[in-house]
């Protein structure tokens, strides 16, 4: 039997005792590479590129053009940073190597900062994953839907329990995720997904959603909720029958999507526990990344969320989060 690929030595090119070890010197020229590459550093204010006047003393650059100081996190995610640069990669690396998420409260403990220090850390890495590509998903692509944050209590007495299966009784904090997923190559699972959060499973938000993107030529795999009906005017469609079994005879499935949602709720019940409708969104595309780079070795993860974090602009949804600049509930558009 061959073995799997989170076992093996290709897996694990990165530890966290390679992050923890290193100086403060080699931190601050690995986020500096991560940012500009070999090239020169850029004024996150005029866009000027030149050898700007480099302050030793205060590990800053002088713009040569507007005359404007900046640090090697200005204008990213890390702007306006308090703890020393290794910590924050250091965060990174805890990310890294986690495949069902990572809890705010183990990064407080493990990196010894507040809870809320890593709350607002965590989501910044996780925004760094969104991506506003607007590519289409093509060839085999798969789509489906799963409920979250729906729970009620039920009353202790049988006389006073309600029919959950009116929407009259049902939680109206209940989400639904809606997961895209394009097949790869026989074998290879899911390459690209992509992540949506609605009220419920529609025929016009999925409509919507598959119009946007799916690529017209596509063939759609889902399964026999009505809400898929409509998609059978522009796709081409296969569809399964999940009571009678959970793959056609003609390869119809939606095996991938499934495959997100187990990962997803094993992060929802076994990390995370309780995810707010208004970062429900990140929660849902944190895992679409991790489903997305399931083949990929965790120097290569860390070198990528790295480069995004040094490349996004800085965050206005947690910058002042404590101080009441809350995100709202985030469906889709």
């Amino acid at each position: 039997m061959a073995q799997h690929f989170l076992l093996s030595a290709k897996a694990r090119s990165l530890s966290l005792v390679q992050i923890f070890t290193m100086t403060d010197e080699a931190a601050f020229d690995l986020f500096k590479e991560s940012r500009w590459g070999d090239g020169n550093p850029v004024c996150p204010t005029c866009g000027l590129i030149d050898k700007h006047y480099f302050i030793k003393t205060r590990k800053q650059w002088r713009c040569k053009g507007c005359n404007h100081t900046f640090s090697i996190t200005s204008g990213t995610l890390f702007a306006h940073h308090k703890l020393p640069l290794k910590i924050y990669l250091g965060a990174v690396a805890l990310y890294t190597n986690t495949a069902k998420g990572f809890s705010a409260l183990q990064l407080s403990r493990d990196l010894d900062v507040q809870y809320k220090t890593a709350f607002v850390m965590m989501h910044k890495i996780r925004e760094s994953l969104m991506d506003a590509e607007a590519t289409k998903l093509g060839g085999e692509v798969e789509i489906d839907g799963a409920y979250v944050n729906g729970y009620v209590r039920p009353e202790n007495e049988k006389a006073d329990r309600k029919d959950l299966r009116l929407v009259e009784n049902q939680n109206p904090n209940k989400r639904c995720i809606i997961t895209i997923r394009e097949r790869g190559e026989k074998g290879e699972g899911a390459i690209k997904t992509k992540t949506f959060v609605v009220k419920s499973e529609n025929q016009a938000d999925i409509k919507a959603l598959a119009e946007t993107h799916i690529d017209g030529q596509a063939t759609i795999h889902a399964d026999d909720a009505k809400c898929y009906d409509a998609l059978h005017a522009k796709f081409d469609m296969k569809r399964v029958n999940h009571q009678e079994r959970y793959k056609g005879y003609k390869g119809e499935c939606t095996n991938q999507a499934e495959s997100y949602f187990s990962r997803f709720r094993r992060m929802q019940k076994g990390q995370v526990h309780r995810m707010g409708n208004q970062n429900l969104n990140a929660y849902a595309n944190e895992c679409g990344y991790r489903e997305d780079t399931r083949r990929w070795s965790t120097g290569q993860i860390f070198a990528d969320i790295t480069g995004r974090c040094a490349t996004k602009p800085t965050s206005r949804n947690w910058c002042g989060y404590w101080q009441g600049n809350k995100v709202v509930d985030k469906l889709v558009a």
